[in-house]
């Protein structure tokens, strides 16, 4: 081959050895940015509307983002428009159309619980719009994620306390945060099992402590009663601090309803008998003075009283000696048969002579007996009136000979 020729041929192999090398390089560059199914990828809105959004993928191809995959935990494409540069993860590579379809639906997910974890960690108050109510507590919306506020976990503001805890009074003050918007914190975030759990009570709790630290136990307060429940009531005081007085720190004598001994807006001064990290329990009681500790000196063992009956159970009933100090009767100790039906025996609002079996100041606790008094009447044999005796026993015996025909 001639010099000249083979120079040209050289030449032109070369120039097609670069050609293919630039033809590479290119393709090699395209091939990588060509999406994958589950591949998160940018692009940009090309149109935007309710029922579609048209994207260019790096001006390859055109994704489309329709129907479900339009929704979006994270709120980040709600006010896209045409020009912008948004995030979508691939779902299908080849629709009816040809298109990319893409979601935003997914993306959002991710990028709503990524958000939430961190919130999560920092702490940080982010805000929930109520959507729903239960007996349990409340349905919340935090950016686009669903979640859940349980009742222990609301602040004192909005916690539901209703007279006698009746589970749909609860619901009703509960449906009335409805629409409202709360200042919460993260307290659980679980993507994968889809559990939001947040809290009214934790945005404030540091602040609350703050305040309690002025506090400490043997502290006299004073405030109002916020709310009564089958268990106690609360006093609220200094800048909405809130206390709890159970219903056995009302007072000295027993008392089966707090209702009864204390209304929402009473003013009371109570004695602080414990904190517990922002939990304050106090005490109306031992504010006064512990009848109890000198009930020998009023009250004697074998001494006949009279007493007033407040309440009945299965297994006795409780006297009302005087306001302050009440004594139990045992069922045994009603009457010398079986009592099968204490309110056969005796009366809710009656007077009865008893005999006191027992004290136990420390415990606060007198026994009581009909019974003993009888017997008592027996051995002095002075032959005193027992019509009283021969009535309780009537009403013994007659629904004992009613079950005994029964049996038979």
């Amino acid at each position: 081959m001639p010099t000249k020729t083979k120079k040209l041929y050289n030449k032109l192999f070369q120039e097609e050895n670069e050609t293919n090398k630039e033809f590479a390089k290119l393709l090699s560059k395209n091939t990588k940015t060509l999406p994958k199914i589950g591949e998160l990828i940018e692009g940009k809105v090309i149109s935007s509307s309710n029922s579609e959004v048209l994207v260019d993928v790096n001006g390859l191809t055109v994704g489309v983002v329709r129907g479900y995959e339009l929704q979006d935990e994270s709120g980040e494409t709600k006010d896209i428009k045409p020009g912008d540069i948004i995030s979508a993860t691939v779902i299908d590579l080849d629709n009816e159309k040809n298109q990319v379809e893409l979601s935003f639906r997914a993306t959002g997910h991710k990028k709503a619980w990524g958000k939430l974890s961190e919130y999560a960690k920092d702490k940080t108050v982010v805000d929930a719009v109520v959507t729903e109510a239960n007996k349990g507590g409340l349905m919340v919306k935090v950016g686009g994620v669903r979640g859940f506020l349980p009742v222990s976990q609301l602040s004192s503001e909005h916690y539901p306390r209703v007279e006698g805890g009746s589970k749909t009074k609860i619901l009703e003050r509960l449906q009335e945060l409805i629409g409202k918007t709360l200042k919460v914190e993260i307290l659980d975030a679980v993507e994968e099992e889809e559990k939001l759990i947040v809290s009214e009570k934790e945005t404030v709790k540091e602040e609350q402590e703050k305040i309690v630290s002025k506090y400490k136990v043997g502290d006299i307060v004073k405030g109002k009663i916020s709310g009564v429940v089958s268990f106690g009531a609360f006093v609220e005081f200094d800048d909405g601090l809130e206390g709890l007085i159970h219903i056995s720190e009302i007072a000295w004598k027993r008392i089966d309803d707090p209702n009864e001994y204390l209304k929402v807006g009473d003013i009371v001064t109570a004695k602080i008998i414990d904190i517990n990290d922002s939990k304050i329990s106090l005490s109306m009681k031992q504010l006064d003075k512990d009848p109890w500790k000198n009930v020998e000196e009023k009250y004697k063992i074998g001494q006949k009283v009279k007493g007033k009956i407040l309440k009945t159970n299965p297994f006795g009933a409780f006297v009302e000696l005087d306001k302050e100090i009440h004594g139990l009767a045992h069922i045994s100790e009603l009457s010398k048969g079986i009592v099968r039906d204490i309110n056969e025996v005796v009366e809710i609002g009656k007077t009865y002579d008893f005999k006191i079996v027992s004290i136990d100041a420390k415990n606060h606790r007198l026994g009581l007996s009909i019974k003993a008094l009888y017997e008592d009447e027996k051995k002095t044999k002075k032959g005193l009136d027992t019509s009283k005796e021969k009535e309780i026993e009537k009403k013994v015996e007659k629904p004992k000979k009613e079950i005994d025909k029964k049996e038979k």
